[in-house]
């Protein structure tokens, strides 16, 4: 089916046809984005963005208590 025959059928709907015709194309576009294939993280990307404090390992003075 090209363009102008798609045309022909949408314009002689009622309007409230037409709106529902838009919220099925729109729920197609939606379910041909949930396949596309998404771009994993490149290994280092995020060098240089995270950092662990040089103590990180040391007991912390809430758990003391806790810790015989």
């Amino acid at each position: 089916m090209n363009y102008a025959q798609w045309y022909r059928k949408v314009s002689i709907l009622p309007e409230e046809l037409k709106l529902e015709v838009v919220d099925f194309i729109d729920s197609l576009l939606k379910r041909g984005e949930k396949g596309k294939k998404q771009k994993s993280p490149k290994f280092g990307c995020a060098k240089g963005q995270i950092y662990m404090s040089p103590d990180f390992d040391a007991p912390l003075d809430d758990f003391k208590e806790h810790i015989g």
